[in-house]
């Protein structure tokens, strides 16, 4: 048990455990909806809003799993060891049973909502709990798995409202969070190699089959599939009639807000996706000019 630091109320450890920072990632469900241009009808916004809570609820049981599954590991790690969990402010069995609970509500939800999210839900738990007993030890299929999870969140939003979902989003979507996964496992391992070589026991196993070039590789060639892929999207979304081409020009704020989410990879500060956006002006300046844009050229305004 953790000692060196205050403890906290068990109801706020909960919170904690849970990781409502990571809900900025849930976002995504929005996406679809915005590509489309129909987010702010209501038969389609409030789906997608449930959609959002879905995904809040299920990844913070996923968190709580996850953590309850390294225990021991976290609690020799110089950062997490100060989560709830290995902390010894949550116990695990109380940690389980809220497992339990945001399971079931996510997927009583989803399922409220339309059978076909909570499907979506479902495969988004499966490939998660996956990922925590085990398969995030094994290179590239770990990739693929947290690629994945952000890519179910963005076909959330469209599955939630029966929205259909151009080929050109799902490529985005997926070499997008192939980009930031890679991205967040280059980071770890730049740490890992100028902090912690000493100390092995804290190194994550899946990190032992990469090297640096080779996840720079696979984020750069990721980055550059987005790109020529959003192009491509934003084109076939400009084809609607407007006034001015938003969606062309919205390839511009695209494009630098991945070149400057790059210089967070390569300074190694994109370790967690959430704080790497959040701490940087420019970059959430940037993502806002992309939103105004992109969603002016889907209303057609």
């Amino acid at each position: 048990m953790i000692t060196d630091t205050q403890q906290r109320p068990m109801v706020v450890a909960a919170l904690v455990a849970m990781r409502p920072r990571q809900w900025l990632k849930n976002i995504l469900v929005f996406a679809a909806p915005l590509a489309a241009g129909s987010v702010f009808e209501v038969n389609v916004f409030w789906p997608t809003v449930g959609a959002f809570i879905a995904f809040c609820l299920v990844s913070s049981a996923t968190y709580l799993i996850n953590d309850l599954r390294d225990i021991k590991t976290d609690q020799q790690h110089p950062t997490k060891r100060f989560r709830p969990i290995p902390a010894g402010e949550l116990p695990p069995v109380v940690a389980m049973a809220m497992a339990i609970v945001l399971v079931a509500s996510s997927g009583v939800l989803a399922f409220a909502i339309r059978p076909e999210l909570a499907g979506v839900i479902g495969i988004y738990f499966v490939f998660t709990l996956s990922y925590s007993l085990g398969l995030k030890h094994e290179p590239v299929i770990e990739l693929a798995l947290l690629s994945m999870g952000f890519l179910l969140r963005a076909v959330a939003g469209g599955v939630a409202s029966d929205l259909p979902i151009s080929q050109w989003f799902l490529i985005v979507a997926g070499f997008g969070s192939l980009f930031m996964a890679a991205g967040k496992r280059y980071c770890e391992m730049s740490w890992l190699e100028a902090v912690a070589g000493d100390q092995p026991e804290i190194k994550r196993k899946s990190l032992e089959g990469y090297t640096l070039s080779y996840l720079r590789f696979v984020w750069g060639l990721a980055a550059a599939v987005t790109i020529t892929a959003y192009c491509l999207w934003a084109f076939e979304v400009g084809t609607a009639p407007s006034t001015l081409p938003w969606a062309q020009w919205s390839v511009l704020p695209f494009v630098l807000a991945i070149l400057r989410y790059a210089v967070g990879i390569d300074q190694g500060k994109a370790e967690a996706p959430e704080d790497a956006v959040l701490r940087d002006k420019v970059l959430l300046v940037l993502g806002f000019a992309w939103i105004v844009l992109f969603g002016l050229g889907a209303l057609g305004v």
